[in-house]
């Protein structure tokens, strides 16, 4: 079976930034991605908040991105979906691609699939899937020259996309079910000041009409109720998100909407299986919380990948070892272990000193936790016998 120290499933600035710090931390890291690389800012027309970087499109950040990650020797591959499974202490991808398909053993794992637009979900909607109806003003956007259109949301994503739509269409309506949008100021004071864009508030679309292509809106004022029609040429949908999960669904802890829950440490509730960027429950979505989960996720996997090998060396795979563990967090078991070290070392003997708090699945895994500070001799892999230490008289006994 094909193995790596770090696999990465998705290409877009999260996935691509934990590629970077991961073969700079002098991983093997391999980064699987079933579309283009940059994710969801190849649909973004122009990028302006993104630190150093005064203005880019999306494209052009992705194309900097994965080159970056590229100069590192970073290992693409394209597949068409990819399937995390648990087979005991194993992390199993499974990749597809075609009618083949590849299982690849990974130390840890990064989730960084990041989302997708929602769909609205009225009536017509879906019939009118690239028939007028589109997630993507920069892919479609050129299709509507000279055209009137709409744009459903109001967040800055609605609104940006807007303007950007202005480039093409003789107008735009904004329709939002709020009787403000949400987006950034400088965002709003900019489409507000465009002729072309035309607010339309305390209003959803009920239905999408048209003969083949799009043709009508049938709005409704959620304030009045007041049915009423918008003839457009095409509509844009940007009303939230959801997460792309799919790789990983039921296996780690979400929160409601199917959000990935993770620690500080981009850590999810399966161990060695991280996640970063917009597939996570987080605050903000943008490319640089996405960027800094990234440089997170890796650091944190590096760190997890080099203490499991290492405790695996010392602990799993001898014959024989007895080792001494402990919490770093109690003073007294800190105090037992310089005991340890300090005898162990007048004795002429290796014991390892492992500190439970910062290790803590691999004392779960051997069924420590509640018997530390305590000295363990471990056969193949099992605990065969455990003294638990209550006070340094005791050290030498344990050792002998």
């Amino acid at each position: 079976m094909e193995k790596h120290e770090l696999v990465i499933i998705g290409a877009g600035p999260a996935g691509m930034s934990a590629a970077i710090y991961g073969r700079r931390a002098g991983l093997d890291v391999l980064v699987l991605e079933r579309a283009a690389t940059g994710g969801q800012i190849n649909i973004t027309d122009e990028i302006e908040n993104y630190p150093g970087v005064a203005h880019a499109t999306g494209p052009e950040i992705g194309d900097m991105l994965k080159n970056h990650a590229l100069k590192f020797g970073t290992e693409f591959r394209m597949v068409d979906n990819s399937k995390v499974e648990l087979r005991g202490d194993k992390k199993i991808v499974i990749t597809k691609k075609g009618g083949e398909e590849n299982e690849i053993e990974a130390e840890a794992i990064i989730v960084a699939t990041g989302a997708h637009f929602r769909r609205l979900g009225c009536e017509g909607e879906a019939e009118h899937i690239g028939q007028g109806v589109s997630f993507c003003a920069v892919c479609d956007g050129a299709f509507f020259e000279d055209l009137e259109v709409a744009v459903v949301g109001g967040g800055n994503t609605a609104v940006e996309e807007g303007g950007y739509l202005t480039k093409f269409a003789s107008k735009v309506y904004i329709i939002h079910r709020r009787d403000e949008f949400r987006a950034d100021r400088a965002a709003i004071a900019q489409a507000l000041a465009n002729p072309k864009i035309e607010p339309v508030y305390n209003t959803v679309v009920e239905k999408i009409e048209g003969d083949g292509m799009v043709e009508n809106l049938v709005l409704k004022n959620v304030r009045t109720g007041e049915i009423s029609n918008l003839p457009v040429s095409g509509v844009f949908m940007f009303v939230g998100q959801e997460p792309d999960v799919d790789c990983v669904k039921g296996l780690v802890k979400s929160e409601k909407g199917g959000w990935i829950i993770t620690n500080d440490h981009m850590e999810t509730s399966v161990e060695g299986i991280f996640a970063a960027g917009d597939v996570r429950s987080k605050y903000l979505r943008q490319v640089i919380t996405a960027a800094a989960d990234g440089a997170v996720a890796a650091m944190a996997a590096s760190s997890y990948i080099n203490e499991q090998l290492h405790l695996r060396s010392t602990l799993l795979e001898p014959e024989e070892v007895k080792a001494f563990f402990y919490s770093s967090i109690d003073e007294s078991q800190v105090k037992l272990s310089n005991a340890v070290e300090t005898c162990a070392k007048a004795k002429g003997v290796k014991v390892p000193v492992i500190d439970g708090y910062r290790n803590a699945r691999m004392i779960d895994k051997l069924g420590l936790a509640d018997k530390m500070p305590a000295v363990a001799t471990i056969k193949k892999g099992v605990v065969d016998k455990v003294t638990t230490l209550k006070s340094e008289s005791e050290v030498e006994g344990a050792l002998a």
